[in-house]
């Protein structure tokens, strides 16, 4: 069964990433390329006020990009968010198969549902609220590395957080109810998130000048494009699980074969 929940997670995030690449090439791309015309801009200004003699080494005019910007909004594109969606379809598999049955008896389609809503928040959501994306020539190259390790630190904390609330819950649900044993794990996360949201370094690296509807604008489409791929994923896999695992499913032929003589 682990198996078959796999290759349908995996099949959901084939679908799922094909759909959020679509939603990102009409919607992000566009912010992309206003970013991009800026940090252009601004290089060029630069190099206009510190120009050096004809005679002075190598041009930077003669240096060509490794990757086209057309190959990047495109294959480039595609297959970024497709790897992605595989590995959180993957991922999501597991993590359904381990839940089911565990967390409250609902029907895989809903325990699909509130799986990939929660992911949504955990991973993306609120991870974002504290370190949202930055389009081209916003940050500086010398912090990527620290900026990095600051967001991926954040989300390990909050999925480590998360799965801390969902045993409390489970836990405080015998003795409580589910309804108030969930609020109260629900709590819980949000209280411990926004103490480490407070403590952990602030990045603000926007510059001076960089307009404020193409960041925003990018930042939408972003996090749009997640909602988009968690959305798809959670809705096709629970389509795809609901045909194994729903209750009162048809018999396989041989036990239908084996009842029929026993009657």
């Amino acid at each position: 069964m682990m198996r078959t929940l796999l290759v349908r997670g995996l099949l959901a995030g084939l679908v799922a990433g094909v759909l959020a690449t679509g939603f990102a090439y009409f919607f992000g791309e566009p912010s992309v390329d206003a970013a991009i015309a800026i940090e252009e801009a601004g290089t060029s200004a630069h190099g206009h006020e510190h120009s050096e003699p004809a005679d002075a080494g190598h041009s930077h005019g003669d240096e060509e990009a490794v990757v086209s910007r057309g190959t990047q909004s495109t294959i480039g594109l595609l297959t970024g968010v497709g790897a992605y969606a595989l590995a959180v379809g993957g991922l999501f598999a597991i993590a359904f198969a381990v839940l089911h049955g565990r967390v409250g008896a609902l029907r895989p389609r809903l325990t699909s549902a509130l799986l990939a809503a929660s992911g949504f928040v955990v991973v993306v959501l609120v991870p974002f609220l504290k370190y949202p994306a930055n389009p081209p020539a916003v940050g500086q190259s010398g912090t990527i590395g620290d900026r990095t390790n600051l967001y991926f630190a954040f989300v390990a904390l909050s999925l480590a957080v998360a799965l801390i609330s969902v045993g409390v819950g489970n836990a405080l649900a015998g003795r409580l109810g589910a309804w108030r044993g969930g609020l109260l794990a629900m709590g819980g996360y949000v209280v411990v998130m926004a103490v480490t949201a407070g403590l952990m370094p602030v990045i603000d690296e926007v510059p001076d000048g960089f307009p404020g509807s193409t960041l925003w604008t990018f930042r939408t489409a972003s996090l749009a494009t997640q909602l988009v791929l968690w959305t798809a994923l959670g809705l096709t896999f629970g389509a795809l699980a609901e045909r194994v695992l729903r209750p009162g499913a048809a018999p396989a032929p041989a036990e239908a074969a084996a009842a029929r003589a026993g009657q």
